[in-house]
């Protein structure tokens, strides 16, 4: 059995309503009864930040609008690093005032020096403005479009290089739930998580926007939920979907991301707490817990 009791606090990360406009998803997920809201800067507008102030929710892992260090092959962005890195430190000024728990940012594919000196400048300016970074592991079935980390390990090391208190790991399940020995190592740098990203992997999948909502996939929900529990995290559960309408060369006929943002936002919700309810936590779990 879990050791923490008190309802976990679930939030649903803007990407996942992506059609929809700021005020809109506000709206829908404070009418849908969730906690918080996982900002985007692609959506911000002149009014946003009023808006989420008079919407009641907490502030969960923002996304700039340039995530990463490296150029990504199959996002627009940026050519050079040192213009993404600008962007990034413009980005921390710009979320500063929604008191996101942590800001996102992958390394992108190249060199790990680089990336590395990329995340120390960020870490830097994040915090001399009381922000934390969520260094996020990719899945290992594309990485190298995406990142030069896919383990907990492994980005737990890379924090470790860049030598800042102001970095921590952003967990996604989607990325995650393959990793070999994933839930010996969730206890082992769960004091390092930001924030968890929710959601399920399509088995067979389509592509790399191809998600599901939680216990509609793949990956052990309830014994990841588990784990994370059991390890005393109690940060935003964020659900993150990325369900292609077309929107990413790829118009899934049942797209998510097609669905009404109240719609969603229920669906999602109902779909966490129940895989919530069923969390568990595997010998694997415990017997890595002993040993922290």
């Amino acid at each position: 059995m879990s050791r923490v009791t008190q309802k976990p606090r679930f939030s649903i990360s803007q990407v996942s309503t992506l059609t929809a406009s700021f005020s809109d998803d506000v709206r829908a997920y404070a009418a849908a009864g969730v906690d918080g809201c996982g900002v985007w800067e692609m959506k911000l507008g002149e009014d946003s930040l009023e808006q989420f102030q008079a919407s009641g929710l907490g502030s969960a892992t923002a996304v700039p609008a340039v995530p990463s260090i490296h150029p990504l092959p199959l996002l627009s962005g940026p050519d050079t690093v040192r213009e993404r890195v600008t962007s990034l430190l413009r980005s921390l000024e710009v979320l500063a005032p929604y008191a996101p728990a942590a800001v996102l940012c992958f390394t992108g594919p190249g060199d790990r020096d680089t990336a590395v000196r990329g995340v120390r400048e960020i870490a830097d300016e994040a915090e001399r403005l009381g922000l934390r970074l969520a260094l996020e592991p990719f899945q290992r079935e594309g990485i190298e479009s995406w990142s030069i980390l896919n383990t907990l390990g492994a980005a737990a090391e890379f924090i470790e290089e860049v030598g800042s208190d102001a970095v921590g790991i952003q967990f996604d399940v989607w990325h995650l739930w393959n990793t070999p020995d994933l839930l010996e190592e969730i206890p082992r740098h769960a004091h390092l998580i930001a924030g968890v990203h929710v959601g399920d992997w399509r088995e067979p999948t389509r592509g790399w926007a191809d998600r599901v909502l939680p216990g509609d996939g793949a990956a052990d929900l309830p014994a990841i939920l588990g784990a994370l529990d059991d390890s005393d995290w109690d940060g935003f559960y964020d659900l993150e979907i990325f369900s292609d309408n077309g929107a990413f060369g790829s118009a899934y006929p049942d797209s998510l991301w097609d669905l009404d943002a109240a719609d969603l936002a229920r669906r999602g919700r109902d779909a966490f707490f129940t895989c919530w309810s069923e969390r568990r936590v595997t010998e694997s779990t415990v017997v890595r817990r002993g040993e922290t």
